[in-house]
């Protein structure tokens, strides 16, 4: 076997115009999540409200999943990207307009709240197409052999960008307030939208276009259920993700406990991105294909311990050490997710997998949310915590002792198979 390129991936042109656009996107996206959660916080000084906008963003994401990637399969993906861009512009511009002194004046604090958490809502339903288009637009950009690599550089972007936006979300609300940084993030999601056109429109692989819809749909959930090591990976991410979740109490923590004003908010928020780009960065040049399984099961069971350790923390620098290493746990356990998806799907099917994928993980984000929110509702904010971490735990250690098959799970093998199939 060869030994491994660390920068396979970035040797391809387009593949660097894509990671560009990823980043511009995410870290608008990301600092926008910020902003309003910041915004919403401050005006109801209820943890509630902070689950309410998971709520509001996970019910069209999951309802409209399966159908975006339907529509994903049967369609050219750059330019079904530049609408997906395109429309999320005119919700940071309408957030843009929403925060502005002559509305906050004239309007109602309860009109605005409503009119942010709908804006969120139709984000939702956008959100569900921008999964399953970017997985399978990077599908199209690099060779099969170089996925695991193409994998790991595109977390690390998206990483990346989730360290830098959360970041620079919170300085900028200290700098510049909500209304103008929101019109950043404006300015970068345009940014992102015109980048995005040196990518020339690529071929549409699938075989059945204009494929009956629910047979398609049919299609793509008998594939995730017949394959093992996929259905393994989502279920057990979305079980860890969900219960913890802490990330969603962040304003609570950085307002009410630790008292560290928004910039300390920025850092705290920035504190996992930072731990899992570095720890990606770390797998372009040590792979981590060999015992997926058990790396796995022992990425999120770390992430469990540090999440408890972060509840019951009340010094910031502990609080900030617990969230870095959450963060390198997640990121191994992002790269080991993205190339068992990248490697075990079939390329006339990546939409509709993706789209299952957003339903398990991505989606787990937002109920994640909201179970925090509702939990720090009922139990208070670090019980609601700790009893994430706890059933993060719980979840690891069960899939271990009833999945043998999961806990053995290697992927050199199909490393190996696509590099001799296109060597």
């Amino acid at each position: 076997m060869q030994k491994q390129d660390p920068y396979a991936a970035l040797r391809f042109k387009e593949f660097n115009i894509f990671l560009l656009v990823r980043f511009f996107l995410v870290f608008g996206w990301s600092m926008q999540f910020i902003v309003i959660e910041w915004e919403v916080y401050s005006i109801t000084k209820d943890p509630w409200s902070l689950g309410l906008i998971g709520l509001m963003e996970v019910i069209p994401a999951v309802s409209m999943a399966l159908f975006a990637g339907h529509i994903v399969d049967q369609r050219e993906k750059r330019n079904l990207l530049a609408i997906c861009i395109a429309f999320f512009s005119l919700i940071s511009f309408g957030l843009f307009l929403l925060t502005s002194p002559e509305i906050t004046a004239n309007w109602s604090q309860k009109s605005v709240l409503y009119s942010i958490y709908g804006l969120v809502f139709f984000g939702g339903f956008l959100r569900s197409f921008f999964g399953p288009t970017i997985f399978s637009l990077v599908a199209l950009i690099v060779p099969k052999k170089i996925y695991p690599n193409a994998a790991t550089w595109s977390s690390s972007t998206w990483q990346t960008a989730t360290i830098l936006g959360p970041a620079f979300a919170g300085f900028t609300i200290n700098w510049i307030g909500v209304h103008w940084s929101l019109c950043v993030i404006f300015a970068l999601v345009l940014l992102s939208f015109l980048i995005l056109f040196f990518i020339p429109k690529k071929p549409i692989l699938n075989p059945k276009i204009g494929e009956n819809v629910w047979k398609s749909l049919g299609e793509g959930i008998k594939f995730v259920a017949s394959e093992k090591a996929v259905l393994g990976a989502l279920t057990l991410d979305m079980i860890a993700v969900l219960f913890g979740g802490a990330v969603a109490l962040l304003p609570v923590f950085a307002q009410d406990i630790l008292e560290v004003g928004s910039q300390g908010f920025g850092m705290l928020r920035a504190a996992p991105a930072v731990g899992a780009v570095l720890t990606m960065l770390v797998t372009a040049y040590i792979p981590i294909s060999k015992n997926a399984g058990l790396k796995l099961l022992g990425a999120i069971f770390g992430f469990g311990v540090c999440i408890i350790i972060f509840g019951l923390s009340t010094m910031f620098w502990i609080s900030l050490i617990a969230l870095f290493f959450s963060g390198v746990f997640d990121g191994v356990s992002m790269v080991i997710r993205q190339t068992i998806l990248q490697l075990k799907t079939p390329d006339e099917m990546r939409g509709r997998v993706a789209s299952v994928n957003s339903m398990f993980v991505g989606s787990s984000n937002e109920l994640g949310a909201f179970e925090s929110g509702l939990t720090a509702k009922l139990m208070g904010t670090v019980t609601a915590v700790v009893f994430g971490g706890t059933m993060t735990l719980i979840t690891v250690i069960t899939t271990g002792l009833i999945s043998p098959t999961f806990r053995n799970l290697d992927l050199t093998e199909d490393v190996k198979a696509h590099e001799a199939l296109e060597s």
